[in-house]
Formats: structure tokens, sequence, C-alpha cells
């Protein structure tokens, strides 16, 4: 008897926010400004979502 290992290779990513890897195909794919980011579920994506988008601007006082 001739045995098969046909294990598929998954393609992995890692959620932006708490870094679990996740399958590609089960990842969520927001796209913004000519890149991607991937999330294992809705609380990493509200999480990410809610956070201040221009971390530059932290700190600074209008008209400093």
């Amino acid at each position: 008897m001739t045995i098969s290992d046909k294990t598929a290779k998954v393609e992995l990513v890692s959620c932006e926010i708490c870094l679990k890897e996740v399958p590609v195909n089960e990842a969520t794919h927001p796209e913004a400004d000519d890149y991607v980011v991937n999330f294992c579920g809705l609380e990493c994506y509200e999480q990410w979502k809610s956070q201040d988008k221009n971390p530059d601007d932290k700190g600074k006082k209008s008209g400093s």
C-alpha cells in the first residue's frame, strides 16, 4: 500500500494587533493607502480601528 503525503502548506500571516498567526484565507484584509493589514477577528479589528491614526501628533500642542 502506498501512502501519499499530500499535506497542504497553509500560508500564515500575523494579526496586526495581537500578532497571532492566522491562515491568509481566514484573515480580514482591510486595504488602505497601498498596504494590507490582517486581523484574527473582529475584536482585534475594532481595537485597531479605534486607535489614533496619526501617532506622530501625540503630545504636540497646537501652534507649537
